[in-house]
């Protein structure tokens, strides 16, 4: 699709500067440009512009986005401003912008930004879904791994993996990746960024999935600011349609950071004797305190033998709260997929694992419509 763009812009510089870089990029010509909001909103609908790039840093900047599109109902609406704000970035999506781009942008930013609302609609951001362990050796690893690499294909659009286990993560070597950039960088420069200049942190470990590897040593979890980190989490949801989070086990400022951030969080344990339920029970005492619970905490046992309807249901029982999937005790395939540097799904799709993992995915996805964007 070729761009008809009309550039707001109250600072005479940047509006020259950005106005060039509009025409130097291919796919996008510049058709009127104004300092003047009002001159804007009288004067610009004889050009017929398809796309509007509206500085909202100016008083009742927020404002102006329903004036516009109520003039320029037949054209997208991209946000611009000097740095990156969540808040911002979440409430001009929900005003009716299309995103929100960091102000002066290069023309392969521009690109990307609309590539984004063009992928994900005006509704973008991703589900985001924490994977939690009340202990450790729990399987949410491969879990969450192969269910971004489900959900992907399902999808057919980016999903995204951030390793936030910030002393013991290791999606680095599960995925056998060797990262320069990692999320002790991504934190310390997310000031700095924008979504389209944080895409470049991530790792691409398959067609529409990317990877935010975690901290090279367990000494660095002291450079990771929790603040920071969900000003990370929030700006990679507008780069996604699903982000998976992998936490630390237990309770700890992070988990509960990003828990809080989540639109699911998966409490996942390993069946491998008596204590897992009780341990599943202590921990559910803290989430309940949500509103609505059973929407947000979805239990998930790994290692379930038999992995039928019947041990679901003996499970749950036990609990005394829903138990959402049972993942069956696929060791040889997970440790063979693991050797190869592949995933288990992958390796064998006809497996009993690969089903439950399909069935979970198929779960996410059918209810992804109903939460999408409720949280900033």
């Amino acid at each position: 699709m070729d761009y008809r763009v009309l550039l707001v812009e109250s600072d005479r510089l940047l509006l020259e500067r950005m106005a060039q870089v509009v025409n130097d990029t291919p796919g996008f010509t510049l058709v009127a440009k104004f300092q003047s909001v009002s001159d804007a909103l009288g004067q610009g609908t004889v050009f017929q512009p398809n796309l509007v790039l509206l500085d909202i840093e100016q008083p009742g900047g927020m404002g102006l986005i329903a004036e516009f599109r109520k003039i320029y109902s037949e054209a997208a609406i991209l946000c611009m401003g000097e740095k990156w704000q969540a808040e911002r970035a979440s409430q001009s999506i929900k005003s009716g912008a299309k995103g929100y781009i960091i102000k002066p942008f290069t023309g392969m930013e521009l690109q990307e930004a609309v590539e984004t609302f063009s992928r994900l609609g005006s509704d973008a951001g991703a589900e985001t879904l924490v994977f939690f362990s009340p202990k450790g050796k729990s399987g949410k690893t491969t879990l969450l791994a192969n269910l971004a690499m489900a959900l992907a294909r399902k999808v057919r659009e980016p999903v995204g993996i951030i390793d936030a286990d910030l002393q013991f993560g290791d999606m680095a070597v599960f995925f056998n990746l060797a990262p320069h950039t990692t999320i002790v960088e991504a934190v310390r420069d997310v000031k700095f960024l924008s979504p389209a200049s944080l895409s470049s942190y991530y790792m691409s470990v398959a067609p529409n999935v990317r990877v935010l590897c975690g901290t090279p040593t367990p000494n660095m979890v002291d450079r990771i600011a929790i603040d920071r980190l969900e000003q990370l989490v929030s700006m990679s949801r507008s780069m996604f349609r699903y982000l998976l989070i992998d936490v630390p086990a237990g309770f700890n400022p992070t988990s509960i950071a990003m828990a809080e951030n989540a639109n699911t969080t998966f409490l996942v344990s390993m069946i491998n004797g008596a204590y897992e339920i009780e341990h599943m029970k202590q921990a559910l005492t803290v989430f309940r305190d949500w509103e609505n619970v059973e929407e947000r905490a979805k239990v998930i046992f790994t290692r379930v033998e038999p992995c039928d309807a019947r041990s679901k249901m003996e499970l749950s029982q036990k609990l005394g709260y829903p138990v959402t999937e049972i993942i069956p005790n696929e060791y040889v395939i997970v440790s063979d997929a693991a050797d190869k540097g592949k995933m288990a799904t992958d390796i064998r799709p006809d497996s009993s694992l690969s089903r439950q993992v399909d069935r979970l995915a198929d779960n996410i996805i059918g209810r992804h419509h109903r939460i999408r964007w409720d949280r900033s």
